[in-house]
């Protein structure tokens, strides 16, 4: 009989992957989910159960139904500017009901955890250098500091038997398998690739207005000290990013202690290669966005370290930019974007129904 795996956020972007690459490695996922940013459809690869992280009741419930061997936490709100805007939010969601959620795996004997966390909990490194696991850890907005003290309460827990892996990462992009029928459909949308893709292949003009796209793309800043001028981010493909989720989940399952791993590119890619691989990948070598000025607070260069993952879970990024590119793009031609965005965004503002 195969392992349960129970999936908080199973709907989401990341977990909804993460219960395809989890049903393709032999594990039974079974996804908790509010969908309250979730997607009905995007839980196909999982049984669904339909709930609140923070309802113990409900997650002793589904501990006692379906004896889950481990857990992975997705479930969690993950936009920088409304977290400042709402901080109560963030901390309610992504604080207190993980420790709620937490608390219970453990009472119920389910003491194996891997947290999908963030690099946002070290702030601003200041650097050229790829961000370590021993940086400091300094959020400077709510959401980064919501994630760092959920972490924190996993370690406490980690006294009274549960052993956990928590995994930081920065930006997560692309699309999973065809046969998998999933992709990433946030709305809003404020990831920088599909942001810039959307405008470039002949999306509904519903869409865009709704998303605010209809201007086209911009770049914030092309006057930084790096080799092009344009600020230099992490980008993991999605599957890159389930797969060692999986194999977090292995190490646990195999008697792994508490620990905490990066997940990062090691290099980064700047803006302006985003940009020129979308050229590429789309062919339009004519096109080139927008400037404005930096934006405040932006610092040139965010990228995470692999080599600890590396070492010890034997992970590092397969897919190259080229493939993270050519996946979304698929993905965001396809019928089954498009219909989710016109629910979203016709339930939303009623523009597009």
């Amino acid at each position: 009989m195969s392992a349960v795996i129970l999936i908080s956020g199973g709907a989401g972007y990341i977990g909804s992957h993460a219960a395809y690459g989890l049903k393709q490695a032999g594990y039974e996922p079974v996804i908790l989910d509010n969908l309250s940013t979730g997607n009905e459809w995007a839980a196909r690869h999982g049984i669904l159960e339909r709930g609140d992280v923070g309802d113990g009741a409900l997650v002793r419930g589904l501990c006692e139904k379906y004896q889950p061997a481990a857990a992975m936490h997705f479930a969690a709100f993950i936009e920088v500017g409304e977290s400042v805007q709402n901080p109560d939010k963030y901390f309610d969601n992504n604080r207190d009901k993980a420790m709620r959620f937490f608390r219970t795996l453990n009472e119920c004997g389910v003491n194996k955890v891997v947290f999908s966390s963030t690099a946002a909990v070290y702030g601003d490194s200041g650097g050229n250098a790829p961000i370590e696991e021993l940086n400091p850890t300094h959020p400077i907005n709510p959401y980064g500091q919501s994630k760092l003290e959920a972490e924190a309460f996993l370690r406490m827990l980690d006294a009274a038997s549960m052993r956990s892996v928590v995994l930081r990462y920065f930006n997560v992009a692309g699309a999973g398998p065809a046969d998998s029928l999933l992709g990433e459909a946030h709305f809003p949308e404020t990831h920088l690739i599909p942001r810039l893709i959307l405008p470039l292949i002949d999306a509904p003009l519903m869409l865009l207005q709704g998303l605010g796209l209809q201007k086209g793309f911009t770049i914030y800043g092309n006057d930084y000290p790096t080799p092009d001028g344009t600020a230099i981010r992490d980008y993991i493909h999605v599957m890159d990013l389930v797969d060692a989720h999986i194999r977090a989940l292995d190490y646990l399952l195999k008697g792994g202690a508490t620990d905490i791993f990066n997940l990062g590119s090691n290099k980064g890619f700047s803006v302006q290669e985003i940009v020129d691989a979308v050229r590429t990948s789309l062919n339009k070598s004519y096109y080139k966005p927008g400037i404005a000025p930096r934006r405040e607070g932006d610092p040139a260069f965010l990228v995470a370290s692999n080599a600890k993952a590396g070492k010890v879970l034997g992970w590092s990024p397969a897919r190259p930019l080229g493939a993270i590119i050519g996946d979304a793009v698929t993905w965001h031609r396809s019928p089954r974007y498009i219909e989710a965005m016109r629910a979203k965004i016709g339930k939303t503002s009623g523009i597009w129904l």
